[in-house]
């Protein structure tokens, strides 16, 4: 048989997707489990509360670092990252963001006694071991060293016959108001999901009750060096060093009003009342109360939902601020999770990518409502200049954070408008992207198919775009602390389990390979997120046209100058002069003709803060001028002569359809 081979196409169409690759939204629970009350040493004498409480609160938090020998024993490039880089910026950060009444003396810590039997003797404020003092005293996993320590005292099981053992005082902690104890143990906390840190209090001082000893410990196999998520393991240190400060479901019922005073009330021992269900000090409502939610919309129904909500005088303040909605109650907090997130950290439905919530999934950012709660403790104040911006919900008023995310998408689809933020497009192969609210990151809905039907509390659709009647009970975002509410997520590329590259724009290791950035992509320090329009982004040589079918946003530098945002391409420049307008891209690069189109978001969106810095403005929305000239590269030297082609996918399957 003889073989003819007819080539009848001059240019080979080859939609180029990889079907083993696809996006993964990454999440990374904190799960706090906050110390028992036998596990917190109470009453460590620094200065009487009258002085105490006169004191200004205006000295900057200073936090001592105490490394346990398990950090040591870390790989060098582990090592060198925590010491020099991951713990010094987080202690740095809260010491710029929170003041405390300045500590005039030494401190010295409280021994543990044995079976925490302790007895205090009327006009002296420090406490007594009934018999002995632990020979160890712990904070976590780490021992307390003997120069921290004040002097063992005891009294016999009736309590007479008081006496000191020792007589010379330690140096104990100078120049400190916090001082925080750092393992590195693999423990079996470390086994239980994806735990990078934890962290919690170990002493309070007996003036005001203020934590000022505390521990974390870096799980050694969680923490990773790679840059891209270096952005994560710095938030969550700083998240687990808040636990510790004071965002703790075992501080709640020790935070006092901005004259000191207590806000909730105190037995006769001094404390507040025992919860032996939580195992830990009940809180007022002066500082959380339960709110029912009546007329709570779900898939074909309405009910009632229970939640706790902080009620604080400034999270109140700044939660209605934040939202635009006067009659809210307070901020709500995480009613999911079991112990070690619920309660413990803002709803993740409500303040999403907020640091404080339960779980990261993107972008995470310390705002004016944590800093907030950390002045209501009574112990510090805020430094509302280091707080990050929370654009998640801003001025969306009432209707967004009070009821639920279906009535939310329910009224704006009877509008006609976008149920922005959250969405109903389901996450499929070719994957269409997004932009994150703040353009950070390319991005995706994150609504996936769930093995089991949801709760109905969590059921957030009476129907869906493409998916059959009936199966709606399935559906849910991904993130289960949200109420399963879907909503634009950055995510990873992944190959067979391996990360590949992250969707975030500022990282230039996310930076596609040369062979498949159709889009002409360039991620980096200023790159932001901008949408596609539907256009396939495509390639072409004389031989082949290439088109990539994930599509619908991409990562660009850009520059704000002259009054307009500017998007860069390629090296070339273009110029938006209204939201909207459609930028054509036609760019020689690396032998292909990259051609696709770019959408123009408002300028205000990407550039007023920065034209805020060097006085200018953005200039009013204007029609393309006629003057305008972008880059249009054209093929031009594809004789049908000097035609090569190019065995691909659909070029082999011709070999055979006209072989005979």
């Amino acid at each position: 048989m003889k073989i003819k081979v007819k080539w009848k196409f001059e240019l080979i169409f080859l939609l180029f997707s990889v079907p083993s690759i696809f996006g993964l939204f990454v999440q990374r629970h904190c799960s706090h489990v906050h110390p028992k009350p036998h596990d917190v040493i109470h009453d460590v004498h620094i200065e009487p509360a009258h002085i105490m409480k006169k004191r200004s609160v205006n000295q900057s938090l200073r936090i001592l670092l105490y490394y346990d020998e398990s950090v040591y024993r870390l790989d060098e490039e582990k090592f060198l990252l925590i010491n020099n880089t991951i713990l010094p910026e987080a202690v740095q950060f809260w010491e710029k963001a929170l003041m405390v009444r300045k500590t005039e003396n030494v401190i010295r810590l409280n021994r543990k006694c044995v079976n925490n039997q302790v007895f205090y003797r009327k006009g002296d404020p420090h406490p007594y071991c009934k018999n002995a003092c632990e020979d160890v005293t712990m904070c976590g996993e780490v021992r307390v060293p003997e120069e921290h320590l004040a002097v063992c005292k005891t009294c016999n099981a009736s309590g007479m016959g008081c006496s000191v053992v020792g007589s010379e005082m330690s140096p104990g902690i100078k120049d400190a108001d916090f001082v925080f104890y750092v393992s590195a143990l693999k423990t079996e906390r470390c086994n239980k999901g994806l735990t990078v840190a934890y962290a919690a209090h170990c002493q309070q001082e007996s003036a005001l009750d203020r934590p000022i000893a505390g521990h974390a410990n870096l799980c050694p196999e969680s923490i990773s060096t790679k840059p891209q998520e270096l952005e994560i393991l710095l938030s969550t240190v700083k998240h687990e060093i808040l636990h510790a400060l004071g965002f703790s479901v075992s501080l709640f019922a020790f935070y006092r009003d901005s004259n000191g005073n207590p806000l909730t009330p105190r037995e006769d021992n001094g404390k507040p009342r025992l919860n032996e269900k939580l195992q830990t000090r009940q809180w007022s409502d002066r500082v959380i109360k339960t709110i029912v939610r009546k007329n709570w919309t779900v898939h074909a129904d309405a009910i009632e939902k229970v939640i706790q909500v902080m009620v604080t005088p400034r999270v109140v303040l700044e939660v209605r601020r934040h939202f635009n909605c006067p009659q809210l109650e307070g901020a709500e907090l995480e009613d999911q999770g079991e112990d070690g997130t619920a309660i413990t950290h803002w709803e993740k439905r409500v303040f999403e990518n907020e640091a404080m919530t339960g779980t990261h999934t993107q972008n995470p950012v310390y705002s004016r409502l944590t800093l907030a709660l950390m002045e209501d403790t009574g112990w510090y104040k805020a430094n509302y200049s280091m707080a990050q911006d929370l654009s998640w919900g801003k001025g969306l008023g009432c209707d967004f954070v009070m009821k639920s995310c279906k009535h939310w998408m329910d009224m704006k689809r009877a509008k006609g408008m976008s149920i922005h933020p959250f969405c109903d497009k389901v996450k499929q192969d070719p994957l269409e992207t997004e932009c994150t609210e703040d353009r950070s990151s390319v991005a995706l809905c994150n609504l996936v198919e769930q093995a089991e039907p949801l709760p109905n509390i969590y059921q957030n659709f009476d129907s869906i775009p493409h998916v059959l009647g009936g199966r709606e009970a399935y559906y849910g975002g991904s993130v289960s602390l949200a109420d399963y509410c879907p909503y634009i997520q950055e995510f990873t590329w992944r190959s067979k389990n391996v990360v590949i590259r992250g969707s975030h724009c500022q990282y230039a290791e996310n930076n596609p390979h040369p062979d498949k950035n159709f889009a002409l992509e360039v991620y980096g320090e200023n790159s932001r997120c901008f949408d596609h329009t539907d256009q396939m982004w495509e390639e072409q040589t004389c031989n082949q046209i290439r088109q990539w079918q994930h599509w619908g946003s991409g990562c660009y530098r850009y520059r704000c100058h002259t009054g307009r945002l500017h998007i860069l391409v390629g090296n070339y420049s273009y110029t938006c002069y209204f939201p909207g307008q459609e930028l054509v891209i036609r760019i020689m690069s690396n032998g292909w003709l990259h051609k696709g189109v770019i959408s123009c978001p408002t300028c205000e969106e990407i550039c007023q803060n920065e034209f805020n810095r060097t006085g200018e403005w953005c200039k009013s929305p204007t029609n393309v001028p006629q003057t305008a000239k972008y880059q249009r590269d054209h093929l031009t030297t594809c004789a049908a002569s000097t035609f090569q082609p190019v065995l691909t996918v659909f070029s082999i399957l011709l070999y055979f359809i006209y072989s005979s």
